[in-house]
């Protein structure tokens, strides 16, 4: 056996040893040099360079950018977004007919719960009278929390479908969209979805589209997502009316980041639109925002899952890591724009977007303070995913060590806590919702406060403090006329302004309100929804900061301030917060050998009280006929026990109790 083996043994030496011709001759490597940097190396190009393209790319590669069209889909939450976009991917082949209901949902909590969450992307290939176009669709969400992700799809289109259901009409978040799509000057064609409903009114819906928003229904396509009635015809309007991206692939490239994502194998994976230029793998570029540099281990597209491509170019939509890969999802500024080295000061950044501000807090705990580990993997994993939920540690005395959470609205919180739950199996207690307050000191100073138990006490508000406000939205409500004078009463029990009103039809009124954001996340959606049987739809905006006169509610047991319990709310609440929260806490705290005095309090100021009263030994039991004295004596024997026993003994309150009281 050895005896064969030595041929080839040596026909393999006399092979590494023949010289190379200089036309043939490769840069050494050495031994020690990382593996992942091999990828990098000119031997490994040369390979890479020399592999036959696919036919996907093939075609990708023939098409100019003249024939490329960037559009997203914005609408009303549940207008059928989801499904339009599953039905132009089928047409154009991207996925297989019936096979797959809402690819671009990709989360389990957006699929339960019927909504999109986050924006998710396609590139789609159709021919069109002979020749290839490439189309990049963006599945935007409806629901206003979400604003962000839209706003941040804008920037990478140049043009959009709006959506209108119907049998609804334009809605409060149709109206939101349509005027931030209008200010980044998109290209709006105007659809019309859900034709096939026996409530269908297209005729109606047309024409609150053409008095709105003064757009040109002649474009307007009518369409049945569901059925795939007439979407045929939604591909050459988009061809015809959305104008293709400005960009030159032959100056250097300009990169602008819209979204990231993290993989446990890649670590963080940016979604790009390019701008200018061309990127491909091996390039190594630059960040304007950290200035970091990274080497490209992959570019693609996501078609509809991510893709491999030898290069991305000005006008296409895309994905790129780097090898070896971003580690730290921090350093994927959303906005940022990316360049070659060397092209810093050939390349103006692009602008970038607002980073979103959190408006609702929230306190998160684990039910076992045992988990905690757990529950800090857990949130940093989801954080990794979505950007705009901020973080910081915190404890209780109650509850032990938690987390302060920051989000954009309460459907953004309840999204995480489902996520919480379903992906990481972490089993949670959250406080109710809370909104920042802004406190102007006598200084001058300003500080914006997210977390009660650093709201002032009594005595420096009286002595430091200038004034307080609370952040107020302007909120638009859509709704039937024949519940105006029910919406009107909501409003202004819950200490609204109002703005404007206008009837944009016979029967639809959109109702423009001042709001404080406190009372709009104290199931104010909920209260709507109740009040005009479902048929009201809301969407707001931040608006500024009022002066009011907002304090701290406590819940007290035996006079000492239970610290997880505790709100700013304005002083017009209290009252009927404290009755409630004494009332609901004295069913969840069992009684003791002696007397629990439960009280909500502003300051030193009591609101609300209930008692719990102590177990009783009947000390009198073994007393038959005896002298009342004697019976004296032993009461007040017991009497003087008892006092004892408060004075020293602590009110023992189990943690369950704590989960009923925050349950919803």
């Amino acid at each position: 056996m050895r005896g064969c083996l030595q041929p080839a043994r040596w026909l393999t030496t006399a092979t590494l040893r023949r010289p190379l011709l200089s036309s043939q001759r490769l840069p050494a490597i050495s031994c020690n040099q990382h593996p992942r940097l091999f990828h990098h190396s000119p031997i490994f190009q040369a390979r890479q360079s020399s592999k036959p393209l696919s036919p996907v790319e093939e075609r990708i590669d023939a098409i100019p950018i003249e024939r490329y069209r960037n559009f997203c889909i914005v609408a009303h939450v549940d207008h059928g977004k989801s499904t339009l976009s599953d039905r132009l991917l089928e047409l154009t082949g991207t996925i297989k007919a019936g096979e797959n209901k809402q690819v671009l949902d990709k989360l389990d909590v957006e699929r339960e719960r019927g909504i999109t969450v986050k924006a998710q992307t396609c590139t789609m290939l159709y021919n069109y009278e002979g020749e290839d176009y490439l189309l990049h669709l963006i599945d935007t969400p409806g629901h206003v929390d979400f604003r962000t992700e839209v706003s941040r799809s804008y920037a990478s289109c140049g043009g959009a479908l709006l959506l209108v259901d119907a049998s609804q009409g334009v809605q409060a978040q149709t109206v939101a969209n349509f005027y931030l799509a209008f200010a980044q000057g998109l290209t709006l064609v105007p659809v019309v979805n859900k034709v096939d409903l026996p409530s269908a009114d297209p005729d109606r819906a047309l024409e609150q589209m053409r008095s709105t928003f003064e757009l040109d229904v002649d474009k307007a396509v009518l369409v049945s997502a569901k059925t795939g009635r007439n979407v045929q015809e939604l591909l050459p309007s988009i061809i015809k009316n959305i104008p293709a991206p400005i960009g030159d692939a032959t100056k250097p490239p300009r990169i602008l980041l819209v979204d990231s994502w993290y993989s446990t194998y890649k670590g963080v994976i940016l979604l790009t639109r390019i701008f200018d230029g061309e990127v491909k793998a091996g390039d190594q570029l630059v960040s304007f925002a950290t200035g970091l540099k990274y080497i490209v281990g992959e570019v693609g597209i996501m078609y509809p899952n991510q893709t491999p491509q030898s290069v991305l170019r000005a006008g296409q939509v895309g994905y790129i890591y780097f090898n070896p890969g971003m580690k730290r999802s921090q350093e994927a500024k959303i906005g940022d724009t990316f360049t070659k080295v060397g092209c810093e000061k050939l390349v103006e950044p692009l602008p970038g977007f607002e980073e979103p501000k959190s408006m609702v807090f929230v306190a998160a705990y684990p039910v076992d303070s045992n988990d905690f580990p757990h529950l800090e993997e857990s949130i940093n994993q989801l954080l990794l995913n979505d950007r705009s939920v901020t973080m910081q540690k915190e404890s209780s005395e109650a509850l032990g060590a938690g987390f302060r959470l920051g989000f954009l609205g309460t459907l953004h919180c309840s999204v995480f806590e489902d996520r919480l739950r379903q992906e990481h199996g972490a089993s949670i207690i959250l406080t109710p919702p809370t909104v920042p307050c802004k406190i102007i000191w006598k200084d001058g100073e300003e500080s914006i406060i997210t977390n009660p138990s650093h709201f002032p006490e009594e005595d420096t508000l009286r002595v430091k403090v200038d004034e307080l406000q609370e952040p107020y939205v302007l909120a638009t409500i859509t709704f039937p006329e024949e519940y105006l004078g029910r919406v009107m009463e909501l409003c202004e029990a819950n200490r609204g302004e109002q703005v404007s009103m206008e009837f944009f039809t016979a029967t639809q009124v959109i109702l423009k309100y001042q709001l404080p954001l406190a009372q709009l996340v104290d199931d104010f959606f909920g209260k709507l929804k109740g009040s005009t049987k479902g048929y009201a739809s809301i969407d707001y905006e931040e608006s500024e900061w009022r002066k009011s006169n907002v304090v701290k509610l406590q819940l007290l047991v035996n006079k000492i301030p239970v610290d997880a319990v505790s709100r700013v709310v304005h002083s017009s609440q209290t009252s009927r917060l404290g009755r409630q929260w004494v009332t609901k806490f004295k069913e969840h705290v069992e009684r003791q050998m002696f007397e629990v005095i439960i009280q909500a309090a502003v300051g030193r100021n009591v609101i609300a009280r209930e008692t719990i009263k102590p177990y009783r030994k009947d000390v009198l039991a073994k007393l038959h006929a005896s002298d009342i004295t004697r019976r004296r004596k032993l009461l007040e024997k017991q009497k003087e026990g008892r006092k004892r026993l408060k004075a020293v003994g602590n009110v023992v309150i189990d943690h369950k109790a704590f989960q009923a009281f925050l349950a919803k």
